[in-house]
């Protein structure tokens, strides 16, 4: 039996999955954020791939009584954040993601490993 959390990362895990998101990394920031426990960030090939994927996150989210907190960027398409709490999901174009280096941001310091 999977706690909160776990049930939760998984979730998010298997809606990515489920529509192709491309090079999904989870940066663990326990400790080091009172904001959330879990950063996931993910690559969409489109504008329309980056919207379905975010979308897909959020229904799942709803389907197992967790709807999101905020979802922010929809409209552009080009950094969609998902924030579900304890899990942050930001579902990126390549460009975006490479522009802004949020693994990168992420791993400074020691034990800031980026799990893929």
């Amino acid at each position: 039996m999977l706690d909160p959390f776990e049930r939760l990362r998984a979730l998010v895990r298997e809606a990515l999955d489920n529509l192709k998101a491309n090079d999904v990394a989870e940066i663990d920031v326990r400790g080091k954020s009172s904001v959330a426990d879990l950063l996931v960030v993910a690559s969409g090939t489109s504008t329309r791939h980056v919207k379905s994927l975010a979308e897909e996150v959020v229904r799942k989210a709803k389907q197992a009584g967790q709807p999101p907190i905020g979802v922010e960027g929809e409209r552009e398409a080009e950094w969609v954040l998902v924030d579900l709490g304890d899990v942050i999901v930001h579902v990126m174009l390549p460009r975006t993601r490479e522009f802004y280096g949020l693994e990168r941001l992420w791993s400074v310091g020691p034990g800031n490993e980026v799990a893929a």
